[in-house]
Parts: C-alpha cells; sequence; structure tokens
C-alpha cells in the first residue's frame, strides 16, 4: 500500500490525463466532537451538546443562518444520543414511537415545513417518557407558523438557543481545517485573503476549498491568491450547492 503524504499548495497535483478535470473524489471532513472548531459563537451551543442528557429542558432547538454550523453540532449530538431522524409529519404513529423511546432530532423544521399537531404531540411525547427532542432552524420559534396555542407555549418553554455567523478567526481555522482535511498546508496570507472577502458561511468555506483544489489539481498548479480571487468571483457570478 502506498504511504499517503501531505500536500502543500505549492506542490504540483497528478496530472490527469488528457488534460481533463480530475474525478472528484470525495474528500469528507472530520465532523467528530474532537475536530469541531469551537469560537464563542459556537460555544454555547456546543456547551448543551455536551451537556446531554442534562438538558435543562427535554426540548433544545439551535437557530442560526445558513452555514452556521447546527447540522455539524445535530450530528455530533444525533452521534452521542442515538436520536432517530423524525419530520413532524401529520399523524404519523412511527415519530411518536420513536420519540417515547429514545432522542429524536428534527433538522431545517422552518425550511421543511411541519404539522402543528404532530409537533404538539411529539413534544408531549418527549417530556412525557423523559427522552429529548433537538431542532434546527434559520429562525427563531416565534416567527414559525404557529397556529396552536399550546404548541407556542411548549415551545417557549424549550432551551433556544442562537448561533451566529462565524466571525474571521472561526473562518480562517475551518477553511485550515478543511485544506488539512485534503493534505494541503495552506499559504496563511491566501486565508485571510479569502477570510476578507468570501460569503461568511461554513457552507461557502467547504465549497472554496473544493472549487480550489479541484482546478489546482486540473492545471497542475499551485493554491495561489490569484485562484482564490477566480474562484470567488465565480461564487458570486454563479453561486453554489450546500
Amino acid at each position: 500500500m502506498q504511504k499517503k503524504t501531505t500536500r502543500s499548495s505549492g506542490d504540483k497535483a497528478p496530472d490527469p490525463s488528457g488534460g481533463q478535470l480530475p474525478l472528484e473524489f470525495a474528500h469528507s471532513p472530520s465532523s467528530s466532537r474532537d475536530d469541531l472548531v469551537v469560537s464563542d459563537r459556537l460555544s454555547a451551543a456546543v456547551g448543551l451538546v455536551d451537556l446531554w442528557p442534562q438538558w435543562p429542558s427535554p426540548v433544545v432547538i439551535l437557530a442560526g443562518p445558513t452555514g452556521a454550523g447546527k447540522t455539524h453540532l445535530a450530528n455530533i449530538w444525533a452521534g452521542r444520543s442515538g436520536a432517530a431522524s423524525v419530520f413532524a409529519k401529520a399523524d404519523s404513529g412511527e415519530e411518536l414511537d420513536l420519540a417515547s423511546r429514545g432522542p429524536v432530532l428534527i433538522e431545517d423544521i422552518d425550511r421543511r415545513g411541519f404539522d402543528n399537531t404532530q409537533l404538539f404531540h411529539l413534544i408531549n411525547t418527549v417530556r412525557e417518557n423523559e427522552t429529548s427532542m433537538m431542532i434546527t432552524t434559520r429562525i427563531w420559534p416565534a416567527a414559525w407558523p404557529v397556529t396552536l396555542p399550546d404548541l407556542r407555549s411548549r415551545l417557549r418553554a424549550a432551551t433556544t438557543v442562537e448561533i451566529g455567523e462565524p466571525d474571521d478567526e472561526l473562518l480562517e481555522q475551518v477553511i485550515e481545517k478543511l485544506f488539512a482535511d485534503r493534505q494541503i498546508v495552506i499559504d496563511p496570507k491566501v486565508i485571510s485573503y479569502l477570510v476578507q472577502r468570501m460569503e461568511r458561511s461554513l457552507d461557502a468555506a467547504q465549497w472554496i476549498v473544493a472549487r480550489m483544489d479541484r482546478l489546482a489539481m486540473a492545471r497542475r498548479g499551485k493554491i495561489t491568491r490569484s485562484l482564490a480571487s477566480e474562484v470567488l468571483a465565480e461564487m458570486e457570478a454563479d453561486g453554489y450547492d450546500t
């Protein structure tokens, strides 16, 4: 077996055949608790994840913008607690059964939508059986389309933690880690250039790193500030898939 070596941003990647773009092999950044980059904006949410199962309330809601790290934290908690994913859709006895037997996770509830009655019953089931529920959302529960007064009361009793947009320090650490996951040592000046100009989200950081690595490999070139500028312009013009 060939030994894997660390690739610096100045190393040339293997020559892709025919000058075509290389195949995009999956790079899976480590998402364990030990590898989580923690900053002040995440400390309260991370503290709750670490505190489980001694939560202050059975239901915890993580609220923050896209790319703020909600999914990462939810995955860490689900892995630790064994939580089952549910969607709060109407008349699902299976979801209520899952909630009665162990922790459950509802992700992106504001984007996916939910049935008021089902969510109310899910919360009640969690409370009655002393299990746990985590919900992730981009907006605070007060802005959800809640029509049941009893459900609104249950949501007010939940522990809601806001996660803000990544600050410069966190973005720098995340970008450095994402390149390290790809075995690339990146010039700190390039990281600083990116952070000062990029969309402030962790999803954007992942896309930028993946795109820069792929272009550098295809061109057998270096990861430079010029390449960073090109990728940022591409993102601004065409957007990206998260």
